[in-house]
Formats: C-alpha cells, sequence, structure tokens
C-alpha cells in the first residue's frame, strides 16, 4: 500500500511540474515577437501592423496606434524605408533571422530578379507602407505563402477602415 501511495504522490508531482514548465516555455509566436521586438527599432506595443493579400501580391502596413506619436511613426518610417531598399536587392535576410529559412515563400522569394517583385515604400502620416507586386504568378503565390506565414506569426492587427482600400481586383 505504501508503494502505490509513494508512486501516486510522485506522479501527482511530476505532473505538475510538467504542466508547470509547460506554460512557462515560449511558444514559436512568442520567440518570433521577442527576435522581431529585438531587431525592429520601434515598439511592437506602440504600433499596429497589418498583411493584406492583393492580387498582384500584398500591402504591409506599420502604424503608430497614436497619431500624435512622432517618435515611434519616424521609426516605423525609417525601418519600412530600410526593409523595402533590402528586399529590392533580394536581401530578405532580417525576415530569415526572425522567421527562419523555411518561412513559407522565402526561397522562392530569393529567387527573384531584381525587377520581378516591386517594392513600393510609401510614408504614410501614422506610418508606412510597403506595396508588394508582381505579374509572375509564382512570386505572386510565394508573396502569398509570405504573408500567410507573417499574419500566421505576428498576428494581422485590424486597422480600422484599412480593407477598402485593397479590395479592388486591380489593386
Amino acid at each position: 500500500m505504501k508503494n502505490h501511495l509513494l508512486i501516486l504522490t510522485g506522479f501527482i508531482l511530476f505532473s505538475a511540474t510538467a504542466s508547470a514548465l509547460e506554460k512557462t516555455a515560449a511558444t514559436p509566436n512568442d520567440q518570433v515577437h521577442q527576435r522581431t521586438q529585438q531587431s525592429a527599432p520601434f515598439a511592437l506595443d506602440q504600433t499596429l501592423e497589418t498583411f493584406t493579400k492583393t492580387v498582384h501580391g500584398g500591402v504591409q502596413h506599420v502604424i503608430a496606434k497614436s497619431a500624435d506619436n512622432a517618435g515611434q511613426i519616424k521609426l516605423v518610417q525609417t525601418h519600412l524605408l530600410k526593409i523595402a531598399n533590402e528586399f529590392r536587392k533580394g536581401d530578405f535576410s532580417a525576415t530569415e533571422r526572425i522567421h527562419g529559412a523555411g518561412m513559407p515563400g522565402l526561397a522562392q522569394l530569393k529567387k527573384a530578379e531584381t525587377n520581378d517583385i516591386k517594392f513600393e515604400y510609401e510614408a504614410l502620416p501614422n506610418g508606412a507602407q510597403i506595396h508588394y507586386s508582381t505579374e509572375y504568378p509564382r512570386f505572386v503565390e510565394a508573396l502569398h505563402e509570405w504573408f500567410d506565414a507573417q499574419k500566421s506569426e505576428h498576428g494581422n492587427d485590424e486597422i480600422p477602415a484599412h480593407s477598402r482600400h485593397h479590395s479592388s481586383p486591380a489593386e
């Protein structure tokens, strides 16, 4: 009887410890969030980011939650301009550092020649955007896979009145 009681007590302690460890272990999305915050100069908790797929690619927006937060807006604009310039050169190393080399769509995007995909940066009053577009179906598919992975790992914030800007099939 004492052995059964000892085994039961050990099992309960093991279960409680395993459950506590499970709750404290970082999830893959938590790790992506941490790596993003380490590489992005702006504060993630003070901004909203959205990835919207379009017929020819997609649009990434990053805006400050407060339109009065000039410091965050400038940091967002500087960062997105830098990223757009890197992507134009075929440099996806920042994305790879955050999401890993196996990120959906990334391998195909890295195969694109300089003018196969357009990465058009635009400063906005409350942040910035990058418009990704291509006429090549394989790169549209890669961009869509990449956008889906971004949304899955970062989330996709709801930006008021945003979706109607990109709902036209012609973009």
